[in-house]
């Protein structure tokens, strides 16, 4: 659990927190082959376009009208697990990633959040149930999951540490921290590639929020960011501008933080499937190079 403290709600709503932008490498790239069996090659083809886009703005700007497509389809089949989870992961980043008033972030955040409970509960009888179950009988469940339930628990797992990001000025949302991740922790196990590492990354933002003094696990947390970056083979800038801002910063070394994220503003954002995430990624790196010399 994480203790209250000014310095961790800082973090936590960070701009650059995997909470919110490591979303939208799922919301984006989950939407095409969840709910392409619906419209086709349309959402495919849409989804790729977004995908290695290197202009935010444009899929800032572009990104309600497939928000409303996605209510739409759901109107017609409102218990279809695919278009629950592909409506959950793109409410999710959207609100994380682009809106900037509190009041509609957490309204996207809550939708995306009740979406993926829903898919979840569908597709998996025992996640009916994962906001009250006691904390050993989750970590009982949670070690059950198999591979073909990734999609689901990942989905689930990302929408509820968005949902905890929205409301990061409440500890006992705070505190459902510790239901997120033996989720997320199991997602590891049985496919640590998902969503280009993103359970990595995850993962080591979830051990680098508070200092070891409180309870954090920083080398544990260095360890999945560094994994994140092996499975990629460097592509994804994301991963470092998280290493560097939850690592790096949690422990001071400013040799580690200003080397990963000038690796950064030098490396290629094009990448498969990873361009927008690398674009912003640059964005942020320059946003943390900026306020280095003011946190260190």
């Amino acid at each position: 659990m994480i203790s209250p403290g000014s310095r961790q709600r800082a973090r936590i709503n960070s701009p650059g927190c995997v909470l919110g932008l490591a979303c939208i490498a799922l919301g984006l790239s989950g939407c095409a082959s969840l709910i392409g069996n619906v419209t086709g090659g349309l959402v495919d083809d849409l989804s790729n376009a977004i995908l290695e886009s290197d202009d935010p703005a444009t899929v800032r700007d572009g990104a309600p009208a497939y928000l409303l497509m996605l209510d739409a389809l759901l109107r017609r089949d409102a218990d279809s697990p695919a278009l629950l989870r592909g409506a959950a992961t793109l409410n999710g980043a959207y609100a994380t990633a682009f809106v900037a008033d509190d009041d509609r972030r957490r309204a996207f955040a809550t939708k995306a959040f009740h979406f993926s409970l829903r898919a979840a509960c569908l597709e998996v009888a025992w996640m009916c149930d994962v906001r009250t179950v006691d904390f050993d009988e989750l970590d009982q469940r949670a070690a059950s999951l198999q591979n073909a339930d990734v999609p689901v628990a990942y989905a689930l797992a990302t929408a509820w540490a968005g949902w905890i990001q929205a409301h990061a000025d409440d500890w006992n949302a705070i505190a459902d921290l510790a239901r997120v991740k033996p989720i997320l922790a199991r997602v590891v196990e049985l496919n640590e590639a998902y969503d280009h590492g993103g359970p990595h990354l995850y993962m080591g933002v979830f051990e680098t929020l508070i200092p070891p003094a409180s309870g954090g696990r920083p080398e544990i947390g260095r360890e999945h960011f560094e994994r994140a970056i092996e499975l990629t083979d460097g592509r994804h800038q994301m991963a470092k501008v998280l290493f560097a801002e939850h690592y790096a910063r949690l422990v001071f070394d400013r040799e580690l933080h200003d080397a990963l994220l000038n690796g950064v503003l030098r490396a290629d954002s094009v990448a498969p499937g990873l361009t927008l995430m690398n674009t912003i990624a640059k964005e942020q790196a320059r946003v943390l190079l900026d306020t280095a010399d003011d946190y260190f």
